[in-house]
């Protein structure tokens, strides 16, 4: 897929190019943060498997493909993140870079302060949003590195991930949807947190990681 011609982005503040030049200037860190990124939400697809929201006692067919429906979207997810993180790895080794053992995201630290932690299955919707906005944020932002990295692999790489991210964030608020008692309630928690991500990514300072801030945007 052209990046230049994927779908708008629901996100309400603009990556500005003072985040991709900066970027771009320091390849081997960005690929450190990317790398464990991928291994990060490799991660929280498999640990959401476990989150099935759907009564194990109902054994009627519609409960049980909602169930299967469920575990294979995550399972997929998880899937994509563990080859994605393999094809970041081969590339920052091959440009003399080492995978660092200490990361910090303070954006998705943000995010994840707002979930409603203790609260069933509002939490369980709120995990599935706040993956939706990271999968959202790095899709706009590969779309950028795709068209501006003069590296060309890499330009090929970013472009290839684009549909990927974008893929991810519709199949979490797909998952969203699915919750019993609370999925009505998706669009709405959405705008919410659509509106919290765009004041924490003004806000950040900004660094050569994905979801550094936009604070000196140009």
């Amino acid at each position: 897929m052209d990046p230049a011609t994927s779908a708008p982005s629901p996100l309400r503040h603009e990556t500005p190019a003072s985040w991709v030049a900066q970027v771009l200037a320091r390849p081997r860190v960005f690929l450190n943060d990317h790398a464990h990124l991928e291994r990060k939400a490799a991660t929280n697809a498999l640990e959401l498997i476990g989150r099935w929201p759907f009564p194990l006692d109902a054994e009627g067919p519609e409960s049980q493909a909602e169930a299967d429906r469920w575990s294979r979207l995550l399972a997929s997810i998880a899937r994509d993140e563990v080859r994605h993180l393999a094809q970041v790895l081969r590339l920052l080794h091959a440009r003399g870079g080492h995978f660092e053992r200490s990361h910090a995201n303070p954006y998705a630290a943000a995010l994840r302060g707002v979930v409603r932690r203790g609260e069933g299955l509002r939490e369980t919707l709120d995990r599935l949003l706040v993956s939706a906005l990271i999968e959202a944020r790095s899709g706009e932002r590969f779309r950028l590195l795709a068209t501006h990295a003069a590296d060309t692999e890499l330009a090929r790489f970013y472009a290839s991930l684009v549909a990927s991210e974008e893929g991810h964030y519709r199949a979490f608020l797909d998952l969203a949807r699915m919750l019993p008692r609370v999925g009505s309630q998706t669009d709405a928690r959405w705008q919410e947190l659509l509106e919290f991500e765009a004041q924490t990514i003004r806000r950040l300072e900004p660094t050569c990681t994905m979801h550094g801030g936009c604070a000196h945007a140009s």
